[in-house]
């Protein structure tokens, strides 16, 4: 296959581009009560996917239990969305959650889903962190392989 050469980025000819893009960091010092609140973090999760212009197939949701005992604790949020996923986990116990939203796609605004969760969990302070996830990359980041059949 030929290579050609995309602004600086190094793509096989024949090979589709793949726009990914994953958003993600730690929240840190949000109130107990929204971090045990299955129905306000899953309303959240589906506000968070429209506003990012991201499509859920299907929410996995999970509610903990504090350890050796009946109340509620932390909360795992997982949506299977049609650009990929978003994944939300909770300790109330440390006020401390992370956020994952990993999508592929032009049209996705995975940045603007992450800022719509910051804003309605209201963390004293939170990591953000974005890794471009493409199929085209810089050619200095790239490592080559040279496997051989045996």
């Amino acid at each position: 296959m030929k290579k050609r050469s995309v602004l600086g980025r190094t793509t096989e000819k024949n090979i589709a581009k793949i726009i990914g893009k994953h958003v993600f960091g730690n929240l840190y010092d949000i109130e107990e009560k929204y971090l045990k609140d299955l129905q306000f973090l899953k309303t959240t999760m589906i506000e968070a996917a429209k506003i990012g212009n991201l499509h859920i197939i299907e929410l996995i949701e999970k509610q903990f239990n504090v350890m050796d005992s009946p109340d509620l604790g932390g909360v795992s949020l997982i949506a299977l969305i049609e650009e990929s996923h978003i994944s939300l986990h909770t300790w109330p116990e440390s006020r401390y959650a992370t956020l994952d939203i990993y999508s592929c796609g032009p049209q996705s605004d995975p940045d603007a889903a992450f800022k719509h969760i910051i804003y309605t969990l209201k963390p004293k302070s939170y990591s953000l962190y974005n890794v471009d996830r493409s199929n085209v990359e810089d050619a200095a980041n790239r490592v080559t392989t040279d496997f051989k059949k045996e």
